[in-house]
């Protein structure tokens, strides 16, 4: 626990480190593109540590906090209170929602980024000639077809919950 809390702060400290480099010497061309993927990386990173951090162990609650029988200030685990209300104390739907919304967004994101140099290309060719209109309007169409892709997963995923 301690050794991923200390990954944790390291990288933390390491994209706020990188930011204020960034700031001060202005990175442009294959320096800036460097930047933002060791930013990018060292952000998954972080992410992927927040969601062990967060779904590890078994976290221990007061059984008066719950309203489960005993006195207030008794700990137990969340499975023994989980067994007396009657529902399920494991990661699976947590993990489930974390999908679903990473499934989602990273599906919207990558439909806009395909939206926005498919429309572009789109635009160029049709101010050239107005009969590829029909053609590009597919392939913008297809673009934005990923996005939909995503929100089916997801609606899948919580359809399992």
């Amino acid at each position: 626990m301690l050794f991923t809390i200390g990954v944790a702060m390291i990288l933390v400290l390491s994209m706020v480190a990188l930011g204020l480099y960034y700031c001060k010497h202005g990175l442009a061309g294959k320096n800036a593109k460097r930047f933002a993927g060791i930013n990018a990386g060292i952000f998954f990173g972080l992410l992927a540590v927040t969601t062990i951090l967060l779904f590890s162990g078994v976290p221990t609650v007061a059984a008066g906090e719950i309203g489960a029988e005993g006195a207030v200030g008794v700990t137990t685990t969340a499975a023994g209170v989980a067994g007396a209300l009657g529902s399920t104390a494991d990661n699976s739907r947590g993990l489930a929602f974390l999908a679903a919304a990473l499934s989602t967004g990273l599906a919207t994101v990558g439909a806009g980024i395909a939206v926005a140099i498919t429309g572009s290309a789109a635009l160029g060719a049709i101010s050239e000639d107005q009969s590829l209109l029909g053609k590009s309007l597919i392939f913008v169409g297809l673009a934005e077809g990923i996005a939909i892709y995503g929100l089916i997963i997801s609606i899948l995923i919580l359809g399992q919950i």
